[in-house]
């Protein structure tokens, strides 16, 4: 029997969240494959060329393309990997300029990191192109590199290109596979809502709807993305869009299934299994008949569902679909160029853009100016310390200072083998053709998993071009420590709001937005694409609200203990959405709807519920006043609002 350790003993909640390995998706191994080539590759090129310098430069520039390979639909990997690697072109040749210069040194890196900063703000594929923008400054501003110019360059973009290269090989012959699995896989995580139990585990449905809001999220994000560029021309999107709005209705009566199933009367299994039948015909592009053999319904619930469940076999089936019947529920993307102007002009104006950039430049020119002082081997890796840590978009400051530490050490553990082992060489292939796959392998765990497999790779193509062996170990862990030191100093403590988040402030929006949807829910002039659609933006809404908290789970008291405090009232307002999808349902399949009375006492009593989480960094003590019918279809509401509002008390 294991011996329990003492209480005093104990590490804290926060630690613990911080190094606990995140749940990962099944090993993706074409892209570990990819990281094993590409990275491999250019080095055993530039030894038999003689110029083994050069190979180990382009395999700098594939490394950043592995950390970028991770989009499913071929079209999102060009912009995931080229855009950044144009950036990345631009920031090592304004870098290399000024090697050497001082003081200008200093202003010109602390320049690219304000607008490395303010343009990380924008998206994703922005907050890439930024990272890579000032890594690759640091670097040629802090390593003498070999060549002329305008070599350095070429090298690291062709090494990226070579990823992105080997990403699109199977385009021809797999063009729209990963959006017909991105529905396929909503349709799968829908059927798991519909058959889940969680009469043992209170949070089990909690769970599974929260994958299904991700899962949709994920494949309206696919098929948005190429359908702004086709403005619904393209005949195989505009299917699978429709495929995808299709599932909607079945998704609004999860609610209604699972208040029916804690109340003794469960679905079928038939009805899952049916979605999974339709799941499986999306995925393979099948458009004859279904053969569906659903039970015959005996409640609005199972008539709902029915319903719902018909509509989506006609739908996933039909071999071609009038585009101009077809709503994107999210809205579609306005073009390119008008949402690049739009982006632009954000960054100028948003404060928060602003604050931001001013951050990561006063931490990166403090960290220039130090090395620029006092006299640090490898200086440069301080700044790039800092700039993978100081990405508030990546996850918590503090905890990717502190797992950064943790990878790094575990990484030169590994790193001093290789290099104490390893004769320089043609034995470094192999070598990085067994290292590079671990960095897709591991990223998914978490970022102390991925710093652990990217300092061995690093280090070893750093010796590549320095010749230092060993002697790369110390100064590697100094200037990390170095670098997490200024970041949690100048770009966290001297911020409170970095710490001192009052972690209520959105989810106090959404309560109001819910509100806003219980008001439209039951209104008959209500457009029921608008009502879709606001409770599609409520779902997206409160999974990015979820993902914050579980970020700010692993910050020190006092951040992470009041985040803990609010974490039930997050869950509360998932459920209150639920209840209100799962009386819409009721009411538009025979139950009598709810007076404009009781309506208007819910909508009252969530406003200021709202006004109370806005105004609070605590739990707050609320009233709560809610009658009404027992044997009304908002009772089930009623009761969750009773409950968000007794959680937003303190005990």
């Amino acid at each position: 029997m294991p011996r329990e350790l003492p209480i005093g003993l104990t590490p804290p909640d926060w630690l613990v969240r911080n190094l606990r390995p995140q749940q990962a998706a099944p090993l993706n191994w074409a892209a570990l494959a990819r990281a094993a080539v590409a990275m491999s590759l250019p080095l055993a090129v530039g030894l038999a060329a003689g110029q083994p310098a050069y190979g180990a430069l382009a395999s700098m520039g594939a490394l950043s393309g592995v950390i970028g390979d991770t989009a499913d639909a071929y079209r999102m990997r060009i912009l995931n990997i080229a855009v950044p690697q144009l950036f990345g072109a631009v920031g090592v040749t304004v870098g290399s300029v000024v090697y050497g210069q001082g003081w200008l040194t200093v202003a010109v890196v602390t320049g690219i990191a304000l607008l490395s900063g303010m343009i990380s703000t924008i998206g994703a594929v922005s907050s890439v192109s930024g990272l890579l923008l000032l890594l690759n400054s640091v670097i040629g501003a802090g390593l003498p590199l070999p060549g002329a110019w305008w070599l350095t360059p070429v090298l690291m973009t062709g090494g990226g290109l070579l990823v992105l290269l080997l990403a699109l090989l199977a385009w021809p012959l797999r063009s729209g596979v990963p959006e017909r699995s991105a529905v396929a896989a909503a349709y799968r995580t829908v059927a798991d809502l519909l058959s889940v139990d969680d009469s043992d585990d209170g949070e089990a449905y909690d769970r599974a709807r929260h994958t299904v809001t991700q899962s949709l999220n994920q494949a309206y994000d696919l098929i948005l993305a190429r359908r702004a560029r086709y403005h619904g021309r393209n005949r195989e999107l505009t299917r699978l869009l429709a495929q995808l709005n299709a599932i909607t209705p079945v998704v609004e009566a999860a609610p209604a299934v699972r208040f029916a199933r804690l109340a003794g009367r469960p679905l079928p299994p038939e009805v899952p299994a049916a979605l999974l039948h339709l799941a499986e015909a999306v995925e393979t592009g099948y458009t004859g008949p279904t053969g569906l053999h659903l039970p015959e319904p005996v409640s609005e619930t199972g008539r709902a569902v029915d319903h719902a469940l018909r509509h989506v076999a006609e739908v996933a089936t039909a071999p071609d679909v009038d585009p101009r019947g077809i709503d994107d529920r999210l809205g579609r993307p306005a073009a390119l160029g008008i949402r690049t102007a739009r982006a632009a002009r954000n960054v100028v104006l948003s404060a928060n853009s602003w604050r931001y950039g001013i951050r990561l430049a006063l931490c990166i020119g403090i960290a220039q100016a130090l090395v620029s002082l006092v006299p640090v081997p490898r200086s440069y890796w301080v700044a790039l310390t800092i700039t993978f840590v100081l990405k508030p978009d990546f996850g918590s400051v503090f905890s990717r200072a502190l797992l950064r530490a943790l990878g790094t050490v575990a990484g030169l553990v590994v790193a001093a083998t290789v290099l104490t082992v390893v004769p320089r060489g043609w034995w470094d292939v192999p070598v990085m053709m067994v290292l590079a796959p671990l960095i897709p392998a591991l990223t998914p765990r978490g970022y102390g998993f991925q710093t652990a497999a990217i300092t061995p790779v690093i280090l070893l193509l750093s010796d590549v071009l320095n010749h230092q062996g060993t002697a790369l170990l110390l100064p590697r862990l100094l200037d990390s420590l170095m670098g997490c030191a200024i970041a949690l100093i100048a770009g966290y403590l001297l911020w409170p709001e970095s710490w001192r988040t009052r972690v209520g402030d959105r989810l106090a929006d959404a309560v109001a937005d819910t509100a806003s949807y219980v008001e439209l829910a039951f209104r008959a002039d209500t457009d029921p694409a608008g009502r879709a659609r606001l409770r599609r933006r409520l779902y997206r809404d409160l999974s990015v609200i979820r993902t914050e908290f579980q970020r700010a789970l692993t910050e020190p008291p006092p951040t992470g203990r009041r985040a803990a405090a609010w974490w039930p009232l997050v869950v509360a307002v998932e459920r209150i959405v639920d209840a209100t999808t799962a009386a819409r349902v009721r009411v538009r399949h025979g139950a009598p709807p709810p007076d404009r009375a009781e309506v208007d006492q819910v909508t009252l009593q969530l406003r200021e519920l709202a006004e109370g989480v806005r105004r609070s960094e605590t739990l707050v003590a609320v009233r709560t006043d809610l009658t009404g019918p027992p044997d009304s279809v908002l009772e089930p509401l009623r009761q969750e609002v009773a409950a968000a509002r007794a959680i937003a008390s303190p005990h």
